[in-house]
């Protein structure tokens, strides 16, 4: 099982007591267009992958992990490295802290550190990818806190309360390559 400890915050394995929490998540519609999801999860579902969330990145292509306070094993956000590469060594990366009183205390910097340091550290990655909306103004600041550069722009991406958005691309390389 993966733990990783940082000063305020850990990030662990899902477990299937997170059934509620990741269902709950995953059926919010004000996150919808940033998971991509336009259609809500049955609690069946969502039981059927925490089942199968033991799997291994080189296997599932993805890594789900809980975002928890030290003092607490429950989640209060997800952060995920998504169509991962093994060829090429790279992996898109994505972070919800789970509500309005849990943001903006520094949890989304020190998660992201540690899933960065992991990627790079243990699983070697080359580069770590991230796809935000120009409007994002919160996960703009967070990604290029940490180095990640807009490499391109995706124009008119995305279809937000019947607008296109555009959807920036960032890129992080790793400094030992």
């Amino acid at each position: 099982m993966i733990t990783l400890k940082g000063k305020t915050i850990h990030l662990r394995a899902l477990e299937p007591n997170d059934l509620e929490f990741v269902y709950a998540l995953e059926n919010d519609e004000c996150i919808w267009e940033v998971s991509n999801t336009n259609t809500p999860y049955s609690r069946f579902l969502v039981r059927q992958y925490l089942e199968n969330a033991h799997q291994d990145i080189f296997e599932a292509k993805q890594l789900r992990l809980a975002i928890c306070k030290n003092n607490d094993k429950n989640a209060i956000g997800l952060i995920d490295l998504f169509e991962f590469d093994p060829k090429n060594n790279r992996a898109g990366i994505g972070i919800l802290v789970g509500n309005d009183q849990n943001r903006g205390h520094g949890i989304g910097t020190e998660a992201l550190d540690l899933l960065i340091q992991y990627a790079f550290r243990q699983l070697n990655l080359h580069q770590l990818f991230a796809n935000i909306d120009t409007n994002n103004e919160p996960s703009l600041s967070l990604f290029t806190k940490f180095g990640f550069e807009k490499i391109g722009i995706k124009k008119q991406w995305n279809l937000v309360d019947g607008r296109y958005q555009d959807e920036a691309l960032f890129q992080l390389i790793n400094p030992k390559f």
